[in-house]
């Protein structure tokens, strides 16, 4: 089977290199850009095929998947950093909706039919009341965020071409995931990576943070994309799934337990840049349409997840 990842150097895309490795009956084929850092698949590029191919090309993706003709895609590549969505929307809104709709448009021209997994997000049910957590995949999108409208663009671009033209388009509504390799501008990798330079004596004695109030539906990455997988085999084409544990924390928890796994003493101390616009306050998800159809649930608790994160960041500081 010929299964090709989008955004593989990402952090979930390595992740799911490594899953699809273990399988030992998969040709893993990834794309990146000529200016993409790859140390996240360094110790596998060796046994994965990279092409190098931008999304936003329509000429590039056509080329690429003609050349693989892949049984699966993975469609991870993404500007997925909600901040960078205000400071940057034309270029989150390009990469995210035309980058899909080049795949969609190389598949149905060509005239081949891959299952296709589109990584969406929690992020499209923004703003979200009290009455309505956890959330269900019925619950009306109300996105935040550029990212959010973007994501909220994937969606629907993927309903829409598995209605029109019956491709296999299976949509993820993924909440908050996290483990090793995870980008140090997302809040739990922030945190870890700033008590790792505090334990080395790089930074003062001070965790800089922004809206610990919030609270998050945090699942293990290894786990995440455990479920990308399946959603491949078992779920229902044109159909859409949340991934997500099914409990919440608050980010002062989840700092709480990363520097309970440290002896040092901090102060925690606000850092305005790091407050938004507008937040969704709380995203707590309700996974079991996805567990019913697939018999998946997440078995690697959180603290284990933050721990592994930790260590991660105190090797490379």
């Amino acid at each position: 089977m010929k299964v090709l990842i989008t955004g593989i150097t990402g952090f979930v895309g390595s992740h799911l290199a490594e899953f699809l490795l273990k399988m030992g009956s998969v040709e893993v084929y990834g794309i990146e850009r000529w200016r993409s850092k790859t140390e996240n698949i360094e110790h596998i590029k060796d046994k994965i095929i990279l092409e190098e191919c931008d999304i936003r090309d329509a000429t590039s993706v056509t080329r690429t998947i003609k050349k693989i003709m892949p049984d699966k895609i993975f469609h991870l590549a993404a500007q997925s950093f909600v901040p960078t969505s205000w400071h940057a929307p034309q270029e989150t809104l390009t990469t995210n909706i035309i980058g899909e709709l080049n795949i969609f448009e190389t598949i149905r021209e060509m005239q081949i039919n891959p299952w296709i997994q589109i990584a969406c997000s929690s992020e499209e049910y923004g703003m979200v009341y009290p009455d309505e957590t956890p959330i269900k995949e019925t619950n009306t999108l109300r996105p935040l965020s550029p990212y959010g409208v973007s994501k909220v663009a994937q969606d629907m671009l993927g309903y829409q071409y598995n209605q029109s033209y019956k491709l296999n388009v299976v949509r993820t509504r993924a909440f908050n995931h996290t483990g090793p390799r995870r980008g140090d501008v997302f809040v739990e990798s922030n945190f870890a990576q700033q008590i790792a330079k505090i334990e080395k004596g790089i930074q003062p004695p001070v965790i800089y943070v922004g809206n610990l109030e919030a609270r998050r539906d945090y699942t293990d990455v290894r786990d995440v994309v455990r479920a990308y997988w399946l959603s491949t085999e078992k779920c229902q084409a044109g159909d859409v799934y949340n991934i997500c544990s099914g409990k919440d924390w608050a980010i002062r928890d989840v700092l709480e337990i990363l520097l309970s796994f440290s002896k040092v003493k901090v102060k925690v101390q606000q850092d305005p840049a790091r407050m938004r616009p507008s937040d969704v306050m709380v995203l707590l998800g309700d996974n079991t349409k996805f567990s019913k159809q697939t018999g998946w649930k997440p078995e690697i608790p959180f603290e284990q997840t933050l721990k592994d994160l930790l260590s991660y960041w105190r090797e490379r500081v």
